[in-house]
């Protein structure tokens, strides 16, 4: 067996505190501090360690402040798992330096198992991952849980014109294109905030879902809110890293829909018996976030040294285009897009 890769620490004394932590819980765990190895990392500043213990893995979440915060993934965790549903559980936590010792749920990620999947396979995943978040939107309290108001969906959105048109591109509005891309903003806020709201994990997607026992697995839960209903589902359909086609992304909202009107969900008079208004509300609610990829994804290239999330820059621009194009109102935003996306949205994107 080849020994573990590693660990790198840029700071000596974020190392010598981490030595210092893991060292009074080895006893407690039957923690080998040999066998810390890097797991995984995020677009964040977290990182994520594994260690073996008394003969299981164990995760090490490594969150410095003052950039991380591992309050509210302690928080969340502990509703999720009240929830009964199957996400990391907390071990041991030093909230004031960014350290958390969590159950390790595999290393099987959804992403990595849709990408070959086939239609059998792909569907018995998803329809996993539809069951397990009515649960979460049924069953994990949204009182407590920060808004997802009008002010924060404004900041998201101010990410597309900062980092991806400007910076990104190096394109400067017009007054005319800047008052259109306000108006196309002030349409999506006030249709997001229409909606019922409920808990939103605001990344519910196959990078965040492991394939494990429960299925699935959830992970990186801590900037959950209080927020629109269509959010999680327009996150797993529409997808940063892989795509479907329109007919089993309609088949899925349907079952979600059939699902979330059975177990009380929400969806007022509009959208529980409307499925249409319903998915118009999701494809809205799917472009607000489209728009804050591209900004964040850009903004990982340039602030962050980050440039491989860059890649996938055309597939939300094609699913901008697909929405901008289908509604009226909507479509002044794909004269802005048009520019940056070129051939990718004249041609098309393919799913």
């Amino acid at each position: 067996m080849q020994p573990p890769a590693p660990v790198h620490w840029p700071d000596p004394q974020r190392q010598a505190a981490f030595t210092q932590w893991l060292g009074a819980l080895a006893p407690h765990f039957g923690i080998d501090a040999g066998t810390l190895a890097p797991a995984s990392a995020d677009a964040s500043f977290r990182r994520y360690l594994r260690v073996q213990a008394s003969g299981r893995s164990l995760v090490v979440m490594d969150a410095p402040p003052p950039q991380e915060d591992v309050r509210p993934f302690v928080r969340v965790a502990g509703l999720i798992e009240a929830a009964g549903l199957h996400a990391p559980q907390v071990l041991a936590a030093d909230e004031a330096q960014g350290f958390l010792l969590l159950s390790d749920l595999g290393r099987t990620l959804y992403l990595d198992v849709l990408r070959d999947a086939g239609a059998d396979e792909a569907d018995r995943l998803m329809r996993d991952a539809i069951k397990a978040l009515v649960h979460f939107q049924a069953h994990v309290p949204a009182t407590g849980l920060p808004a997802y108001d009008a002010a924060l969906l404004q900041r998201e959105l101010a990410l597309f014109p900062t980092w991806c048109v400007q910076r990104e591109f190096g394109i400067t509005w017009t007054q005319q294109e800047q008052a259109s891309w306000d108006r196309i903003c002030t349409l999506l806020v006030d249709s997001a905030l229409a909606q019922p709201t409920v808990a939103v994990h605001r990344d519910w997607m196959p990078r965040n879902l492991m394939v494990c026992d429960p299925n699935p697995g959830i992970l990186d839960f801590q900037d959950a809110v209080r927020g629109p209903i269509s959010y999680d589902l327009a996150s797993m359909l529409r997808d940063a890293f892989l795509s479907w086609d329109e007919p089993r992304e309609i088949d899925w909202a349907v079952r979600w829909w059939e699902q979330a009107r059975r177990a009380g969900l929400p969806l007022g008079e509009t959208y529980g018996h409307d499925f249409g208004e319903f998915w118009r509300a999701l494809e809205w609610m799917g472009l607000q976030r489209h728009l804050k990829v591209l900004g964040i994804f850009c903004r990982l290239k340039h602030r962050d040294g980050k440039p491989r999330y860059a890649e996938d820059l055309p597939r939300f621009f094609a699913y901008a285009n697909r929405v901008a194009m289908r509604y009226g109102p909507l479509k002044p935003l794909a004269r802005l897009l048009e520019p940056m996306s070129g051939q990718k949205v004249e041609a098309g994107f393919t799913f």
